[in-house]
């Protein structure tokens, strides 16, 4: 149906207008209902009606004209359709004959195909076979060089063999029963790894303790040597420096190759410990390891702590400090080498723990020693211990203090060991000079101490003018000044020499001078020995600025500060002191050993029946005795202390004869007795005009000479050989002749003076008559001097 027919057919109806929309609406396959709304809205229902009936009419006119379009479309395509069978047919029984062909050519290549089809087959499972076999020979092969890696002990390369099969290899193999043997074999190798890579740093654990003692001892000789380079460099600026005072010394500046050589550097092995902190990192197991490795070494350390008991601790101080520096060494190493191995803080507590522990045994060890010198050793190379362990960056303030606490024990036990050297010598020396006879004799016991101005060497024998305690002494004063700056040295004082200065004065005061006075006043020294000493005091006395300089040349103080007033040492006085009270000892002994001579004088007769012809014995032994004395001082002794000795002997006789007098043992005594000590006082007056003038003692220009000092026995002796002793109470002759004497011993004495009795015939001599007047002057002195007192 046409466009056209379908208009007609609207306006035929007479409602074209709906009907056209409806049929629109429908065409569009819209909704109809608002149409339908708007019909019975509008009251026009039966057109709406109407308008559906010619809709479907002209549906029904459309669907006749198709139907009859289309059948004759059929009829024509039947038509074609059976000569397309009738082609088929054709094309079939052609197809049928080639397909017939086909099979009987293509059946031969069916089955070559077959063939290929299995090849093919065969052929992937092949692939998959050599896939899966290279797999395996590959994990194969890296077991097999992770078992020789572990044969031969290279157990980091087996180690990372296992890492390479577990991360590349395990999860891909794809034989089940290879990879469940692997699988549980990786957990055993790694644990037999970790075995023996304990057992190998257990095995350098024992290496090392064993070691460390050398490694050590190596350390701190070397720390000694440095020491000595540095001592030795400022000992040649000290020379240059006072060369320079005098002159310029070219070899004082010369460079000195021989001390260049480098520390050598310490060998010891930690490849097992690097190997093993590796090989325990690569094991996931670092963290253990590092806590094993501090655990351990703490531990051999508490056991390096503990000193021996086999040994004193002087015997064994030396291992004990030699293996300490050595396991800190070790440990300084392996914090800077072995990559985390350690860490600061455990280096510290392990460092205060030994500190702690050392400064212990120090403190007990050093309470117990009771010699200088091993306090010293032991002091020394505690210090060097110390340095050494500051030359690597450790730090040990405590060892200083506890050095420090042992200085006065030191000093008390070095004094004490002078003391009993400076005995020892003063108990061995005879007190003679001593006699030089060979070149290199004079060198060590003159020269060597600067004890003669005299440069060069004197003829030989050379008779030194002091004894042999002298060297022995300025030995022993010499190694108390090295020791004691050896033990003051690198203790951390920045001035030592005031301290060497100070402890000097005292060693030579309390020391050597107070040896000196006891000997001086032990009174078991002969005179000779005493004029000796007091020689020997004065060459040490001038000695002291020897020592001074000594100590100041080993402390590194210039000597031109010795040159400032009040440098010098305050024993020096001391000693010159002494060196008087030795004079002073010389009288008192000279003194004494005549007291002896004098007690001869109490057993002598005082009655003598005749007047002698000759000096008493006592005298005789006297004149012998003060000959000796004048002898062996004049070599020695200062004329004028000579002097003092020789007029206080005198004197003491003078005295001892009038205190013999005064004594109650004398009761009486004679004229005769009166004129055997008027001879032995003539004997002595002359042996002292002889000396006075012989000997140069009228050089001295004194006011009294000897013979002045015998004034009161020789003017009481006159007294009581005077024919007119009655003149003693006139005063200007007792000013003249009698001024020494004192009125009240003169009475006394004379009290005792009986002149003889008269023999048979003594009155008819002129003699009788002579003793008679005289006995009469001397009853009216007697009496004179009873009214005068």
């Amino acid at each position: 149906m046409t466009a056209q027919t379908k208009k007609r057919g609207a306006m035929e109806n007479g409602d074209g207008g709906v009907g056209l929309g409806l049929a629109a609406f429908i065409a569009n396959n819209e909704d109809v209902g608002p149409i339908v709304r708007h019909a019975f809205e509008s009251g026009k229902p039966e057109a709406l009606l109407h308008s559906l009936q010619n809709i479907v009419k002209m549906k029904e006119v459309e669907i006749e004209e198709i139907c009859r379009l289309h059948y004759e479309e059929f009829i024509l395509a039947v038509d074609e359709l059976r000569g397309v069978l009738v082609d088929a047919d054709e094309l079939k029984g052609t197809l049928s004959d080639e397909n017939l062909r086909l099979q009987e050519v293509a059946s031969s290549l069916l089955l070559k195909l077959d063939e290929l089809l299995e090849i093919y087959s065969v052929n992937s499972n092949v692939g998959e076979a050599l896939a899966t076999l290279k797999i395996c020979l590959q994990v194969t092969s890296l077991c097999k060089v992770c078992n020789r890696d572990i044969a031969d002990a290279k157990l980091l390369s087996a180690l990372k063999t296992l890492e390479l099969i577990e991360k590349d290899y395990l999860q891909n193999i794809p034989l089940k029963l290879l990879k469940k043997v692997i699988h549980k074999q990786v957990p055993m190798v790694k644990l037999y790894i970790e075995k023996k890579i304990c057992s190998e740093f257990n095995e350098w654990l024992v290496y090392i303790r064993g070691t460390a003692k050398e490694i050590g001892q190596v350390a701190i000789d070397q720390t000694s040597l440095t020491r000595q380079k540095d001592e030795g460099m400022c000992a040649r600026q000290r020379e240059a420096e006072e060369s320079s005072r005098v002159g310029f010394d070219v070899n004082a500046y010369t460079l000195d190759l021989e001390h260049m050589a480098e520390e050598a550097m310490l060998e010891f092995d930690l490849a097992p410990v690097y190997r093993a902190h590796h090989i325990h990192i690569g094991l996931g197991l670092g963290e253990k390891f590092r806590e094993y490795y501090y655990n351990n070494r703490l531990m051999q350390l508490n056991l390096d702590l503990q000193i021996s008991t086999s040994q004193s601790f002087v015997e064994s101080y030396q291992p004990f400090l030699a293996q300490v520096a050595g396991f800190f060494i070790i440990e300084d190493r392996v914090l800077r080498t072995a990559d985390g191995l350690l860490s600061e803080s455990q280096v510290d507590t392990m460092l205060e723990t030994a500190i702690s522990k050392v400064t212990l045994i120090l403190e007990e060890q050093f309470s117990l020693i009771d010699a200088a010198n091993h306090l010293l050793l032991i002091k020394g190379y505690v210090s060097l211990f110390g340095a050494t362990l500051k030359k690597y960056g450790y730090r040990s303030m405590s060892l200083v203090e506890i050095l420090d606490k042992t200085r006065d024990k030191y000093l008390e036990l070095l004094l004490s060991d002078c003391r009993k050297k400076l005995n020892y010598v003063f108990s061995k020396d005879s007190y003679e000079r001593i006699v030089i006879k060979k070149e290199n004799e004079y060198d060590t016991n003159i020269a060597a101490f600067q004890l003669e101005p005299v440069d060069g060497v004197p003829n030989l024998p050379y008779v030194a003018p002091f004894s042999s305690s002298v060297p022995n002494a300025c030995r022993i004063v010499r190694s108390f000044i090295e020791e004691l700056v050896r033990y003051l040295s690198h203790s951390g004082s920045t001035n030592i020499y005031d301290v060497v200065k100070s402890y000097l004065d005292k060693f030579l005061i309390e020391t050597l001078n107070d040896g000196f006075l006891n000997l001086i006043h032990g009174g078991s020294l002969e005179f000779p020995q005493v004029v000796q000493i007091a020689g020997n005091i004065a060459i040490l006395e001038q000695s002291c600025d020897m020592f001074l300089w000594h100590a100041a040349r080993l402390c590194g103080v210039p000597r031109c500060l010795l040159e400032k007033p009040h440098s010098g040492l305050t024993a020096r006085a001391v000693l010159k002191a002494s060196h008087n009270a030795a004079y002073n000892g010389l009288i008192t002994l000279v003194n004494s050993k005549i007291d002896e001579f004098m007690l001869q004088l109490t057993s002598i007769n005082w009655t003598l029946e005749e007047a002698p012809e000759h000096a008493n014995d006592y005298m005789n032994e006297v004149i012998i005795y003060l000959h000796e004395v004048v002898s062996s001082g004049q070599q020695i002794v200062p004329r004028d202390a000579l002097f003092k000795v020789v007029s206080g002997a005198l004197s003491h006789i003078s005295d001892s004869i009038t205190t013999v007098l005064l004594s109650d043992r004398v009761k009486r005594f004679n004229a005769n007795a009166v004129a055997s000590i008027d001879i032995d006082l003539k004997v002595l007056e002359g042996f002292a005009d002889d000396t006075y003038k012989m000997t140069g003692f009228s050089d001295l220009r004194k006011e009294t000479s000897f013979r002045d000092c015998l004034a009161e026995i020789r003017q009481l002796i006159n007294l009581l050989l005077s024919n007119q002793p009655e003149s003693f109470v006139n005063p200007v002759t007792r000013e003249q002749n009698y001024g020494a004497l004192d009125h009240k011993k003169v009475a006394i004495i004379c009290d005792k003076f009986k002149d003889a009795p008269d023999s048979l015939f003594g009155s008819l001599s002129s003699r009788a008559t002579v003793q008679s007047a005289r006995k009469k002057s001397l009853d009216v002195l007697k009496r004179r001097l009873k009214d005068f007192s």
